[in-house]
């Protein structure tokens, strides 16, 4: 689980735990979160894990995959989950924001997943990869030219992916959410919320275990037969007319 410190990540991987997962808590920046994530967990009687990587250095990926594999001998399911979200508008942008955002959001997701591969096919189990993209990889939002490109890259490349490693058994897919709640989100964003609970079918923001419950479904034999889609996971609010 990438990104799994706080947020989305610590959601799916709270769900994960709970449906007997062992959980393998990955961190760059979050320690904190990810540490009491994993001490939640264990005293809740789970079995989790945390690993530090920075998942632009593909040395680093290749180091956390293989303290993984040392460690437990398997590996069934990767949630790719890193990201970032900065808003920049176009003109201010610099090739670094570019860069950045790509890295983030695309990169890692490339990295890990060519990781997981190499020990998913050897295993000859098959496994599970789910890449958490947004409702931003076909609906763009101003001030996001780098993160949605990088979502929409996301995108192609689970239907890529699915299509190499299908004759191993592994499933890729990609879950898209929507606008999903924090604490102090409200307060910070009252616009885009105003705006986000009037267009939303079933009114309400999004929770972590909203998407959460998503990744369980796609990662169990429930979706077997599934592969290369893209589950969106947003109250419904890409159903709104553009006119």
């Amino acid at each position: 689980m990438t990104g799994a410190g706080r947020g989305i990540g610590a959601g799916i991987a709270r769900r994960f735990a709970q449906a007997g997962a062992t959980t393998l808590i990955h961190y760059h920046s979050s320690q904190a979160g990810a540490e009491k994530l994993a001490g939640d967990i264990r005293s809740a009687g789970g079995s989790a894990f945390t690993f530090p990587a920075d998942l632009d250095s593909p040395e680093q990926v290749e180091s956390l995959f293989q303290q993984a594999w040392q460690r437990f001998g398997r590996l069934d399911v990767l949630v790719n989950n890193a990201g970032s979200y900065p808003v920049t508008p176009l003109v201010d942008m610099t090739p670094e924001d570019w860069e950045g955002v790509i890295s983030t959001n695309l990169r890692s997701v490339f990295l890990c997943t060519q990781a997981a591969a190499r020990l998913f096919i050897p295993q000859g189990r098959g496994g599970s990869i789910i890449n958490i993209s947004s409702v931003e990889d076909t609906f763009p939002a101003w001030g996001h030219s780098h993160y949605n490109a990088a979502k929409a890259g996301v995108l192609m490349f689970t239907k890529s992916v699915a299509r190499e490693l299908g004759k191993h058994h592994i499933r890729v897919n990609a879950v898209s959410p929507g606008l999903i709640g924090r604490p102090g989100l409200e307060q910070d964003w009252p616009d885009g919320v105003s705006r986000w609970m009037k267009t939303a079918p079933l009114v309400r923001l999004g929770e972590p275990e909203d998407v959460a419950d998503a990744c369980l479904f796609l990662a169990s034999p429930a979706a077997r037969w599934i592969t290369g889609i893209d589950l969106v996971v947003d109250g419904g609010v890409s159903t709104s007319p553009a006119f």
